[in-house]
């Protein structure tokens, strides 16, 4: 929904200002009540995606704010000491949620409205403003992310891209609080019904039967909980990719602790593809915020520049620095897919400690043909400053396949009580008599999962890649298989 607005008659030698309409500007409001972010405490999140932003755009000075009825009110504000709000008229900020796209000021002395601000006129100075508009899914303006600085510059199209991503970041960070304000919410109103209930049941053997409800009740919110953060964490659903069919299974090994496994696909410029699979240290809240870091950074970073050793080198650098991640590190394969004219892709594959990716294909004996891709050379992501990383570059072609997995595959028991281990992941890859594509490769994976004793004990996270022959898909497109699971004895397909 844009928000509307009408030109004021401007004086001479100005030029008009918007003013919102009065209805966009009520429901507007309505959405910042909804969300509940006004005069909250400092939050790492926010305060994280600021310090990206000055660092992204090499300015003095960003900040995270939201519009009120009359007042700028930061929830983030690098490089601004002591200011918590300004008034909103005359107000930046105030503009730049009247626009649908990121609103760029390259010298604020040549802006007849600009000029007047008191941050550009006062001691501050700005010379320099950017705003990428923070936008709920129904089109409300809610505030801005923003970088200032003290000397006229200009800034590219792919710099404006980036500012909108922030400002995505941002109204994703809010969405997830959001959900788990709703769900104290509920826990607490559930809980306040259940004692007023237990008061009316004096008995005791009614008591303990409403104990015993209790408990499980908690067991399964606990369960309900974790599983819907879980999803928070990972992506909706897989992207469609021209030319290439993906597939990709999750699965935690408890229902009340969230998994540190990881996985995305995301499309880049011209016409380029890029995904990662990872692993963080440990599980629960900790290593939930660790892998929400992890996925913002890497996702925010290959926008900026898609080399897969430039990402891990990013962040590895916000693992060592940022100190919501304490201690914990990650295992990480990031890889970029580039189209080829003979309809394969060009993979360029950089590993940080993670264990190796499987290139297969079936050969002409009707086995399976399977090589390990694992960069030498390539560290854990988050443990060392100045960790090296590895990457190498290969084909794609049709009828091959791309396999990624997290340790918890590995590390299964078999019914002789050993690990599966590399080597038998690699005899069950090469034994597969069925085709090799990335829907069958994540299947016969789930099955071995369900064949052997004890299944995982660890989360397992796979994803697969595959090139199919020209005639099985005609158009191009194929569809992606999603495979998740919250608790290990289900399996589910989405």
């Amino acid at each position: 929904m844009m928000q509307q607005a009408s030109a004021t008659d401007p004086a001479p030698g100005r030029r008009p200002e918007l003013v919102p309409d009065p209805d966009a500007e009520a429901a507007r409001i309505a959405a910042v009540r909804r969300y509940d972010i006004l005069d909250t405490p400092p939050d790492g999140a926010f305060d994280r995606v600021a310090a990206m932003a000055a660092r992204l755009f090499d300015v003095p000075v960003a900040t995270v704010t939201i519009v009120d009825t009359d007042r700028i009110w930061f929830k983030a504000a690098h490089g601004l000491e002591g200011v918590a709000e300004i008034g909103r008229d005359p107000g930046l900020c105030g503009s730049a949620i009247l626009r649908d796209d990121t609103m760029v000021i390259p010298d604020t002395l040549k802006d007849p409205v600009a000029a007047d601000n008191p941050l550009v006129a006062g001691e501050m100075g700005v010379r320099f403003y950017a705003a990428a508009p923070i936008t709920t899914p129904d089109g409300h303006k809610l505030g801005t992310v923003n970088v200032l600085d003290t000397r006229p510059r200009s800034i590219t199209e792919e710099d404006t891209a980036t500012l909108a991503d922030l400002a995505a970041i941002v109204l994703d960070e809010m969405e997830l609080r959001l959900s788990a304000l709703r769900a104290l919410r509920d826990e607490q109103a559930r809980r306040e019904a259940e004692t007023r209930h237990a008061e009316a049941e004096r008995a005791r053997a009614e008591a303990e039967r409403a104990a015993r409800e209790k408990a499980e009740q908690d067991k399964a919110a606990i369960a309900a909980f974790a599983s819907t953060l879980q999803r928070t964490l990972l992506p909706p659903a897989l992207p469609v990719v021209p030319g290439l069919e993906l597939a990709c299974h999750y699965r935690t090994a408890s229902a009340h602790d969230v998994g540190g496994d990881f996985y995305d696909v995301f499309p880049l410029d011209g016409g380029r593809w890029a995904f990662f699979l990872g692993d963080v240290c440990g599980k629960g809240p900790e290593a939930a915020t660790v892998t929400a870091l992890a996925r913002h950074t890497l996702r925010a970073a290959a926008q900026i520049d898609a080399d897969p050793v430039t990402v891990l080198n990013a962040l590895n650098t916000m693992l060592l620095t940022d100190v919501t991640a304490g201690r914990r590190f990650c295992t990480v394969v990031f890889g970029l897919l580039e189209p080829r004219e003979d309809g394969g892709f060009t993979v360029t594959l950089a590993t940080g400690g993670h264990p190796p990716a499987y290139h297969v294909r079936p050969d002409d004996s009707g086995a399976v043909w399977v090589r390990a891709v694992r960069p030498k050379g390539g560290m854990l992501v988050g443990a060392f400053p100045q960790a090296p990383f590895a990457q190498t570059t290969f084909s794609l072609t049709a009828g091959e396949s791309l396999f990624l997995y997290t340790d918890g595959l590995t590390e299964a028991r078999t019914t002789e009580g050993a690990m599966l281990g590399d080597d038998g992941l690699t005899g069950f890859l090469h034994q597969r008599t069925g085709p090799v594509t990335a829907t069958s490769l994540v299947e016969d994976s789930i099955t071995l999962l369900a064949s052997l004793p004890d299944g995982a004990g660890d989360d397992v996270a796979l994803l697969a890649l595959s090139v199919p022959h020209p005639h099985t898909t005609p158009d191009g497109s194929v569809a992606a298989t999603a495979h998740t699971a919250a608790a290990p004895e289900h399996f589910g397909q989405e």
